[in-house]
């Protein structure tokens, strides 16, 4: 009796269900299978780990198999840094039944069915997803939220980001922008929740900030039109123009990605969110020292930089430049300025002309009025002819010209010899 009770109350193992056939595990009754078909997802327990596969069971006559490839959406992972003997894991059937007899499962695929449903609803509901980042790729990132996200590089961050490699095996939290389920898409944006934690920062910096305001910030990105800066929750742009108080072909000439700066702010167009800045009103003015400490009429130092049509440009300071008109260049006639400098001449020109408002500088490198004066008459100097480069006065040209020895009569400021040629003509035979 004892005995009896004994085998009622004794634990059932798997010999009670499935028995050996022809070196296969059978069901000892058919009923006790479990009932699927391919796209189901099933549970199991792993039972082997190779290098390529993985073995499931999942109470079928026949193990699952996983091939690697289907068992994370990690490409090229190792099985054995995926899953442990004896997890607990779901699958999705891709074949009950494969031209060997064999169940095919996936592992990956039945977590982007169970993921793709979670996204789905975040996405609707504007929640936020978040996911180890596992690779880099052209022009973004892949995090695994249950399916591979994608993150472009233009929304990793709110400021452009050079270096990707620097996020790989971070967590990152993001939104979810784009869906496709029929292309299995899902592209995601990690700049738009900075923003949403920046949101208050950046009302609140717009609404204290008033124009003349001297701000600290982190140049942020460059671009061919100007520099970016951030200032603590609001990008700022500084206009190429607004750079430097010399000419600048690039931002990149004065200023860096990553550099400390302070600006000044120029306006503020709260409705659009835009904030003007300038870099070169918190530093000095070169021209402004010049004007300080030069007078009309005294010479300064400098070096030729360029040769134009109309004049020459002397460097007088850094960043500082005045002109030479062509018509200061000489106490004579001269048709081209190489006639009397070359770039990258030093000279010592005279101070003519500073126009503060128009920031120009006027330059002469011809003597003075009364140094001029000091020399002898011009008949002296050209005794024996006119010195090169000068015209005889306008009297001697008209002698020549007329071949006698007497000048001309004047007669009321004109020149009557002017007139006497009229008599030759016959005036009748025109009528």
């Amino acid at each position: 009796m004892t005995e009896t009770k004994s085998n009622v109350s004794r634990e059932l193992s798997m010999a009670d269900f499935f028995r050996e056939e022809n070196g296969e595990i059978v069901p000892i009754d058919e009923s006790v299978l479990i009932d699927f078909k391919d796209g189901d997802i099933v549970e199991g327990n792993v039972v082997r780990i190779d290098k390529e596969e993985v073995l499931v069971d999942i109470g079928y006559k026949s193990e699952g198999l996983i091939p690697s490839n289907e068992l994370s959406i990690r490409k090229g992972a190792d099985p054995h840094d995926v899953v442990e003997m004896g997890q607990h894991i779901e699958a999705l059937v891709m074949q009950k039944e494969d031209a060997d007899g064999r169940l095919i499962l996936s592992a990956k695929r039945a977590a982007f069915e169970k993921a793709w449903n979670r996204i789905e609803e975040s996405y609707n509901d504007q929640r936020t997803v978040e996911g180890p980042v596992i690779e880099v790729v052209k022009g973004g990132l892949i995090i695994d939220i249950g399916l591979r996200g994608f993150l472009p590089a233009s929304l990793v961050d709110i400021r452009r980001v050079r270096n990707l490699d620097s996020f790989l095996g971070d967590r990152l939290e993001c939104k979810v922008i784009e869906l496709n389920r029929s292309r299995n898409n899902v592209v995601l944006s990690r700049r738009a929740v900075l923003e949403e934690e920046r949101k208050e920062e950046r009302e609140k910096i717009l609404t204290t900030l008033e124009e003349g305001d001297i701000v600290e910030g982190i140049v942020s990105n460059l671009v061919d039109f100007g520099a970016f800066v951030d200032l603590e929750g609001i990008d700022g742009l500084i206009h190429i123009s607004e750079l430097s108080w010399n000419h600048v072909d690039h931002p990149s000439e004065v200023v860096e990605v990553g550099e400390e700066v302070k600006v000044k702010v120029l306006e503020v167009d709260r409705d659009r969110e835009r904030i003007s800045l300038g870099l070169k009103q918190t530093r000095k003015d070169p021209w402004q020292e010049i004007v300080e400490r030069v007078n009309v009429g005294e010479t300064i130092p400098g070096r030729i930089t360029k040769l134009v049509s109309f004049g020459a440009f002397v460097e007088v300071a850094e960043g500082v430049e005045g002109l030479i008109h062509i018509s200061e260049l000489a106490d004579h006639h001269v048709e081209e300025s190489s006639e009397i400098v070359r770039s990258g001449d030093e000279v010592e020109a005279r101070i003519i002309d500073v126009d503060a408002k128009r920031r120009r500088l006027s330059l002469s490198l011809r003597p003075k009025r009364e140094d001029r004066d000091d020399r002898p008459p011009r008949r002296e100097r050209e005794e024996g002819g006119a010195p090169r480069g000068e015209r005889p006065p306008r009297r001697e040209r008209e002698d020549r010209g007329s071949g006698s020895s007497a000048p001309p009569r004047e007669s009321g400021g004109l020149r009557t010899g002017a007139f006497d040629a009229l008599s030759d003509l016959d005036l009748e035979n025109n009528e």
